[in-house]
């Protein structure tokens, strides 16, 4: 089982559900760290305590970055990046709305190139959806779903050629999956070719405030 896990609420608001993350943290493939829909101005105290205390545990961190589906600048995403590595000490990035169209992969190509320059690694797409093969090509990782257990379930769909890909380079996001089916969902997940997922009970608009059933054993 491997596990992406977007935690996207305040330690301070919640200081269970980090508690819980980072007692399971050797099961996943990394713990996206968002701490205002981007690094913020300056470094959260209490970040950069969930941050290392996850490290200790052996998770690896991505540092949250929105690219806009490429509307944002090179510049402006590096520097987020920067920001990241200085104040928690993250591993790779998750970016986060990526494109996923052939006119813009030569700009993503040239981004993820600078951040590649930066130590950046992992790096983690997450365009949603199925992009033009020459992302995942780019990437580490990419999350080719996004979205709701029951679209997931009645209307999932991959092109032919993910089959060339390992599993390993591909990740499913999912949404409201009721408690009992969360293994259930990890297991769709590495029969529809995505060998890393992060399946949870949440709901729109922030699904991402509690990790996954499956990481800590315990109901959210």
């Amino acid at each position: 089982m491997t596990l992406l896990v977007p935690l996207y609420v305040h330690p301070a608001e919640d200081p269970g559900a980090w508690h819980r993350l980072i007692t399971g943290a050797a099961g996943t493939y990394g713990v996206v760290l968002n701490p205002a829909d981007g690094p913020g101005e300056r470094p959260d105290p209490a970040f950069a305590a969930a941050a290392a205390a996850l490290r200790t545990a052996g998770a690896r961190l991505l540092g949250y970055v929105d690219t806009l589906y490429g509307a944002r600048g090179q510049v402006e995403v590096v520097h987020e990046m920067c920001r990241y590595q200085e104040w928690y000490a993250v591993d790779g990035c998750f970016l986060d709305r990526m494109a996923a169209t052939r006119e813009e992969l030569p700009g993503a190509r040239r981004m993820i190139r600078s951040l590649r320059r930066l130590g950046a690694k992992p790096v983690v797409l997450n365009p949603g959806v199925h992009p033009v093969a020459g992302y995942v090509r780019l990437a580490d990782l990419t999350v080719t779903f996004e979205g709701h257990w029951s679209t997931y379930v009645s209307s999932f769909t991959r092109p032919a050629w993910t089959a060339r890909h390992a599993p390993e380079r591909f990740c499913h996001l999912v949404y409201g999956v009721p408690d009992a089916l969360v293994p259930l969902a990890v297991r769709t997940a590495h029969e529809r070719g995505a060998a890393v997922s992060g399946p949870v009970t949440g709901e729109l608009p922030n699904p991402w405030k509690q990790p996954t059933p499956a990481l800590t054993g315990m109901e959210p």
